[in-house]
């Protein structure tokens, strides 16, 4: 047992609670900030080597063991996840302190974006069913305030609808998480896997299953239930969007591969079934939206329901090398989609639109922001060697392996569209007779693009190391498709 898995939930905690009474002084919240997601991102390092050379640890709160207390669980998925979160978060911090405007920073901007790290590294490291619940509300309950401050007419509009489907989905999940409890009489996770895998998932059971897949696939944009995202990411600033597109949805994919490895593993034939399908319809839903818009926003937004569509695929397929793939896919893709909200914001900055037809040009005067946006999209496309290339290869492979062509087809196919909708903001907005743009010399492009060019380089790192990082990402995937390594782990049998 070690605390150090508690760390990143209780620094941003603090963090948020000390910013609270610093409101006015903008520039000692920037510093503290930084400070602290630096911290968060130190510790999840350092618990990414713990686990990967000890094992999966965990941390029983108020010392009540399992599965009779709150749990804390940090295995390689959960470290990784949380690692990710922290250096996404620090480069949108970074990129808020010349982009976000002082009226937001006042409004106490700092405080529930570090509010919404506690939900979101929460939601990651909770043993504990409810307990996910719990964060899910404070992730949740943060990202409301963070999609309303600024008051402009298009967050107030987008806020109605993204509020009420959250609340919606919130109370279908404690109802449901109230369901398992009444018929398992347990919220620990690994208790309900344990107790499922003795009366072998009845048809009760598979019910909650499917009503899992409704919360979650809600809360991730499966098809059709992410019929709420396109506006409601389409309004806040870029990076709020950015938060939203890379973590808020991987969330929600995060608890259906949780929970459908290690809850619902049994009958795999219905329930797998129908989220193979689903997936496959998501991926087709995303591509449609990605070529049909010419609203650079829109684009990358239809690009999130494309890879959600992909990472449920292997979590659908279930093999060893599909949930690698998932994993795999499922890291590259927050730091890719992060950096791509954060480049489109640089580019709306500069133009004052967001519509294709009204940019051209800017690479003459803009080259390094150009070329940033060019490897990015290559990466998020999946051509080799950078990242994306692994994950798909290994799920289209883990699919034609497991007899799913035609799911493996649409997965492969969907390369080819992202590149075609990522390339027509590329070619479009940055070839072509230069325009003169209303804020051209006002936006300190420099010092946007460098947090975004981090997390380009270690988005590049990943795909050009990915023979290094495999055997932290196996050592994920090992977990997932044999649940009785986590029972062990949490039980202590």
């Amino acid at each position: 047992m070690t605390n150090l898995l508690i760390l990143p939930i209780i620094i941003p905690l603090f963090t948020a609670i000390l910013l609270i009474f610093l409101t006015k002084y903008i520039v000692l919240q920037r510093w503290i900030s930084g400070i602290s997601m630096l911290g968060t991102i130190t510790a999840s390092i350092i618990l990414i080597h713990t686990v990967h050379t000890d094992g999966i640890q965990t941390l029983n709160l108020g010392s009540w063991p399992a599965p009779f207390g709150i749990t804390l669980v940090s295995d390689m998925l959960s470290a990784l996840l949380v690692a990710t979160s922290s250096i996404i978060a620090f480069c949108c911090l970074i990129y808020s302190f010349r982009s976000i405007g002082e009226g937001r920073e006042k409004f106490y901007y700092y405080s529930v974006f570090q509010f919404l790290m506690v939900g979101i590294n929460g939601a990651f490291t909770t043993g504990d069913i409810f307990n996910l619940f719990v964060f899910f509300e404070v992730m949740l309950m943060s990202s409301y305030v963070l999609m309303v401050i600024g008051g402009t007419k298009i967050q107030l509009r987008e806020s109605i609808k993204y509020i009420l489907v959250n609340v919606i989905s919130s109370a279908l999940f404690v109802i449901t998480v109230a369901y398992l409890y009444s018929v398992i009489g347990s919220l620990n996770m690994a208790d309900i896997s344990r107790k499922i895998s003795e009366i072998n998932q009845p048809g009760i059971v598979t019910v909650i299953a499917i009503l899992f897949l409704i919360v979650f696939g809600l809360k991730g944009a499966i098809f059709p239930l992410y019929f709420w995202l396109p506006g409601s990411y389409y309004a806040p600033p870029a990076p709020i969007m950015a938060l939203f597109g890379a973590l808020l949805t991987k969330v929600g994919v995060y608890s259906i591969l949780r929970t459908y490895t290690l809850f619902f593993y049994h009958d795999t034939g219905y329930t797998h079934q129908i989220l193979m399908v689903l997936a496959i319809l998501t991926i087709l839903a995303g591509i449609i939206g990605a070529i049909a818009y010419e609203d650079i926003k829109k684009i990358i937004i239809y690009n999130i329901i494309i890879a959600v569509g992909i990472i449920t695929f292997g979590i659908s397929v279930m093999t060893e090398e599909s949930l690698t793939g998932s994993v795999f896919y499922l890291i590259h893709d927050m730091l890719l989609k992060a950096a791509m909200f954060l480049l489109i914001g640089i580019i709306i900055a500069i133009t004052g639109t967001s519509r294709l037809s009204q940019i051209s040009g800017m690479i003459k005067r803009y080259p390094l922001l150009g070329w940033v946006f060019f490897i990015a999209s290559l990466s998020l496309a999946g051509i080799p060697p950078f990242s994306g290339f692994v994950g798909k290869l290994l799920l289209v492979k883990s699919g034609f392996a497991a007899g799913h062509y035609i799911g493996a087809a649409v997965v492969l196919m969907s390369s080819l569209f992202v590149l075609y909708s990522v390339m027509k903001i590329f070619i479009n907005g940055f070839w072509g007779v230069p325009k003169e743009f209303p804020n051209e010399g006002k936006v300190p492009v420099y010092m946007l693009v460098a947090p975004v060019g981090l997390l380009v380089a270690i988005g590049i790192t990943y795909g050009i190391g990915a023979e290094f990082v495999h055997s932290y990402i196996s050592q994920a995937a090992e977990v997932l498709k044999n649940p009785a390594i986590y029972i062990d782990a949490v039980l202590k049998e």
